[in-house]
């Protein structure tokens, strides 16, 4: 079975990013993989955009899947599964500065998003204890949840013709919300893991953000006064906990973290108090992100207290 309990996000690699031939080839190498599987990690989670795989009609672009291939193959290496992350389909991205529309209203969209996943399929589901599944990242509007129902339930089966048992991720709305898990359709299998993102508070974990707008770029709140404590991150999941027990299928945290502009210390602690609500119920996850991104676990912020926040994780 594979092993999702502890990972790393890739992030800014294949996704997010300029898509530079420098960004692609050299932004992670193998050595930062062999790091990632000395730090105690099971996983890690690739999010990877459509433009790098998928020409605009719907072709597959050859060099892309090689990259694919190339960090598939360092994960086998060092024993480490590996989640395989839409994070970005023809037709729609969370981040609305992105050029992309349309994708829940136009069937041809659609049927791209599905030629792709058959693709994945055909490429990796012939090895469903070390590569994992996950069909779009964070989902934005509740108005698209009845949709996404039903697209993510069509994908599924497409992905099933050729990857019968390989593990999917679905996320909910709202960026992939905790409490929106509940909303999402019952699953087809056993098979299927629901997928949440968490930085709660907001205003702790991105603090200083200058992508939000209003008081974020300038707003400062030590970990004393964030309110976080077990118990507040146990009432946030219980629905989705809930849910996931009802439907008899696994819950994963695919992305979480603090921002950069938090202490070393604020930020051990937010992750200290988080990682025991994830052991108490047995919540796979994979930490927002390796490297830079502005949430980089590898960056030297992190040196003074990195050997005791890895125990978090």
């Amino acid at each position: 079975m594979i092993s999702l309990k502890k990972g790393m996000n890739l992030g800014g690699w294949m996704s997010q990013c300029d898509y530079s031939e420098d960004r692609l080839n050299n932004f992670i190498k193998e050595e930062d993989v062999k790091k990632i599987a000395s730090w105690g990690m099971d996983h890690v989670r690739l999010p990877i955009d459509y433009n790098v795989i998928q020409n605009e009609d719907g072709s597959i672009i050859k060099d892309g899947f090689e990259r694919i291939d190339k960090a598939v193959g360092w994960a086998e290496k060092y024993d480490l599964s590996i989640v395989l992350d839409l994070h970005k389909t023809m037709g729609y991205s969370f981040d609305k500065g992105e050029n992309e529309a349309g994708f829940f209203d136009d069937e041809k969209l659609q049927e791209y998003f599905y030629l792709l996943w058959e693709e994945f399929a055909k490429r990796y589901g012939d090895r469903p204890d070390t590569i994992c599944f996950e069909l779009l990242n964070e989902l934005t509007d509740k108005d698209f949840i009845d949709e996404w129902n039903r697209i993510s339930l069509e994908c599924i089966k497409s992905i099933r013709k050729y990857a019968a048992d390989t593990y999917i991720l679905v996320g909910s709305y709202e960026n992939n919300a905790v409490f929106a898990v509940k909303d999402l359709a019952p699953a087809v299998d056993n098979r299927i893991i629901y997928n949440f993102h968490c930085y709660e508070p907001l205003r702790f974990t991105h603090q200083g953000a200058y992508w939000i707008d209003d008081e974020y770029p300038t707003l400062r709140i030590p970990f004393k006064d964030s309110g976080v404590t077990e118990e507040f991150f146990e009432d946030m999941f219980r629905s989705a906990i809930e849910k996931a027990e009802k439907d008899g299928v696994g819950l994963y945290c695919g992305e979480y973290g603090v921002i950069d502009v938090v202490s070393p210390e604020d930020t051990l602690s937010w992750y200290r108090v988080i990682h025991a609500v994830f052991e108490k119920y047995q919540i796979g996850h994979a930490a927002w992100s390796y490297k830079e991104m502005d949430f980089g676990i590898s960056d030297a912020r992190l040196d003074s207290v990195r050997d005791e926040l890895l125990t978090y994780l």
